[in-house]
């Protein structure tokens, strides 16, 4: 019904998924590709259908279509390539990244020379005609390195090809990369000091416009994007929709539960410090990341109601109906996950990622599924006060000087850690781990993800980094010695105050409960004798002490 194959389908039935459909390898995807190809075959010549083909086809070196592989490793037109270039380029359809003629000419060479030989025994060349074919150069003129954005470009060509209408003819689609948020995604990924740990960034507006992407360290060495194709454990960062459930079901996070070993089916949830607090908020045990609370949550709320969460947030892979679920045990991606706490951002779900401006239509899955709900204020509010606590606990080294929100995540061993959150007009997702999932010891998603999202996040939103002018004490008006010091020593507790609440916290964990602070003192008349009261003699300060 096809004619010409190519792999395991027709040059029909790879149009239909090249050009029209995405890259999920679902039974649904493929009874779509099979329709599809009945209406071309219906409509479409022969010559038409392979046409169409060859300008959607990738040819390596992130390249794709006919006409800019032919000018790419040529530079030529189609219509001028002799019989070998010609039979070069047919050669790389079958495995493109790997036989690219920029960097495996040899490889290349050996199938433009299977191609020759099948047109001779097709009768498309005689054998004189084959024997004077050449092994073809290619130009060497490479670019050193390859263009920012790769692993969106891989990303967002699906979406392109359907904002471009008519497979075949040249169009202009205009994406949502960021080019300075991408050049930063990529910068801060650079420094993060992960020896042989890979990394995946996604960055969004609440809306769901991809702005930037990393999918790895390198695009060069690897073009797996981690950030979309990657289906890792998202430990605690899943937590999310625990709460969401416990929200929905009328919980607030002033709501108080247990903080106390658990039992559940013979799975005993541990937490990962080893201390419980007892009974404690659940705005404490999100922000301390508490895995009995998040346990007792799953098991009070139902774990079909969790998935619901999951499900309207945005996550489409499976989700086990277990109780563990609530720590982060199915697999999803960065991107996907992302997209969940943009709902959070945005205050309306699900968000669905997108990386073309201008789209026409809604997705198949959009047209059934229906479009985005309006999150109720106080479930959002209550959402937005719980990620706002865990990034001053867990995630206490993301915190930027502006509201911020998010929450860290971590699977058994080290083997992946993560850094959810938002501020500002973006929400970034930052993951860390081996791509064979071995444990990384002291990985965790407090520690490196939250600083790369730091990073990012204060170069995007160009967060000044504030450091207190010196000035010379020679000059400075004798008056205002006094008030200088109030300021600075005011500054101090200032600064000193969110760490010794958490002294306080840690005292009262332990079962010490520290004494209530003095009442102050009413302000002293300025002109009254500077004496202390007769039996206070101990509260003068001593001079010696400034």
């Amino acid at each position: 019904s096809g004619g010409v194959r190519q792999g395991g389908s027709t040059i029909t039935q790879q149009l239909a998924k090249n050009a029209f459909l995405d890259s999920d390898r679902t039974a649904a995807r493929k009874m779509r590709e099979v329709m599809i190809a009945f209406w071309l075959e219906a409509w479409l010549s022969k010559d038409e259908i392979l046409s169409r083909y060859l300008s959607n086809v990738y040819f390596g070196d992130n390249v794709y279509g006919i006409t800019a592989a032919s000018k790419h490793y040529f530079g030529r037109t189609p219509q001028t390539l002799n019989i070998g270039q010609a039979a070069m380029l047919a050669g790389l359809v079958k495995a493109p990244s790997r036989l690219a003629p920029t960097s495996n000419l040899k490889g290349a060479r050996a199938r433009q020379a299977v191609v020759v030989g099948a047109m001779v025994d097709a009768g498309f060349l005689t054998q004189r005609e084959a024997d004077a074919v050449q092994p073809q150069r290619v130009l060497s003129d490479r670019p050193e390195t390859l263009p920012t954005g790769t692993y969106f470009a891989d990303w967002v060509l699906p979406s392109a090809r359907e904002v471009a209408g008519d497979a075949g003819r040249d169009a202009t689609v205009r994406t949502t990369l960021d080019p300075k948020l991408q050049r930063t995604a990529e910068r801060v990924a650079r420094q993060a000091g992960l020896r042989k740990a890979q990394v995946a960034l996604v960055v969004m507006k609440p809306t769901g416009e991809v702005v930037a992407m990393v999918g790895g360290r390198d695009y060069g060495a690897s073009t797996f994007n981690r950030a979309v194709q990657a289906k890792r454990q998202p430990g605690s960062t899943f937590k999310l929709f625990v709460y969401l459930a416990a929200m929905r079901a009328g919980l607030t996070p002033d709501t108080v539960r247990d903080d106390s070993p658990i039992e559940i089916a013979g799975w005993k949830p541990k937490n990962d410090d080893g201390r419980y607090l007892g009974p404690i908020t659940l705005q404490r045990a999100f922000a301390r990341s508490s895995n009995a609370v998040a346990a007792r949550l799953t098991q009070e709320v139902g774990v079909r109601n969790v998935i619901r969460a999951a499900r309207d947030l945005g996550i489409t892979t499976p989700i086990a109906n277990e109780a563990t679920i609530g720590l982060g045990t199915s697999e999803v991606s960065l991107l996907e996950l992302t997209s969940a706490y943009a709902a959070i951002a945005s205050g309306r779900y699900p968000v669905v990622p997108r990386g073309v401006e201008g789209n026409r239509n809604a997705s198949w899955y959009e047209a059934i599924a229906g479009r985005d709900t309006a999150m109720p204020e106080k479930i959002r509010d209550e959402m937005r006060t719980l990620l706002g606590s865990s990034i001053r606990g867990t995630g206490r080294d993301a915190n930027l000087p502006v509201q911020a929100f998010g929450k860290t995540g971590t699977s058994q061993g080290g083997r992946d850690a993560w850094f959810i959150g938002f501020a500002g007009n973006l929400v970034v997702g930052v993951w860390v781990g081996n791509d064979d999932s071995t444990p990384n010891p002291g990985l965790h998603g407090g520690g490196i993800p939250a600083q790369i999202w730091r990073q990012f996040m204060m170069s995007a939103l160009d967060i000044p980094v504030v450091v207190a002018p010196v000035e010379d004490e020679a000059f400075a008006p004798v008056d205002n010695a006094i008030g200088d010091m109030g300021d600075q020593v005011g500054d101090l507790i200032d600064r000193t105050g969110p760490a010794v609440g958490d002294a306080l916290d840690r005292l009262r964990e332990l079962g010490v409960e520290p004494p209530e602070p003095p009442e102050p003192r009413p302000p002293r008349d300025r002109g009254a004798p500077d004496q202390p009261p007769p039996d206070d003699r101990t509260a003068r300060p001593d001079p010696d002490a400034f």
